[in-house]
């Protein structure tokens, strides 16, 4: 009798592994978990960021900065309203863009208010990078943004400009 229960055991293992596996199998084969979400990459961006970072002016100077970015999603995953303002001691801007992404490409305008000029934005996004370039009548910068999670880093060149170089760590606050 005791032999019986100790095969009956075994059975019982047997089975539950089997259906553990099936279980895995399962999930793994899953539609939704096999292939990323089709949320686009601007899906982790609404909310509000804050955080600082240096400029460097055309003068040669250097100076801390710090910002705030609120991020909305118009409508749809694939479509970005970005609100930025940036302050040092010396320097201000604001910075308003929409922009839309299809098929890795991203494309929008973009308005500094403080100083009232705008253009175009067109580039590429990738998984949490996306690379851009902003220009306008007397303004052209490469943009590039990494988002990890709650912590963004962003990078402007504007050889030439008034701020030649920004760099942003930012940090989200609330969605």
């Amino acid at each position: 009798m005791h032999l019986l229960i100790l095969r009956s055991t075994q059975c019982y293992y047997h089975d539950f592994r089997q259906i553990v596996f099936a279980i895995m199998l399962s999930l793994l084969a899953s539609p939704s978990l096999a292939q990323p979400p089709a949320e686009g990459p601007f899906a982790a961006l609404p909310g509000s960021w804050t955080g600082t970072g240096t400029i460097a002016l055309s003068s040669g100077a250097k100076e801390r900065i710090r910002c705030q970015a609120t991020y909305r999603l118009d409508g749809s995953s694939t479509d970005l309203r970005l609100e930025i303002r940036c302050t040092s001691d010396s320097y201000k801007f604001e910075l308003q863009s929409h922009i839309t992404y299809s098929d890795r490409a991203i494309s929008g305008s973009w308005n500094e208010t403080t100083r009232g000029v705008g253009g175009t934005v067109t580039g590429s996004a990738t998984g949490t990078q996306i690379r851009a370039r902003a220009e306008g009548q007397t303004f052209t910068a490469i943009l590039a943004m990494n988002t990890r999670g709650s912590r963004q880093s962003v990078s402007i060149q504007s050889p030439g400009s008034e701020m030649s170089d920004i760099t942003i760590d930012l940090t989200r606050g609330s969605k």
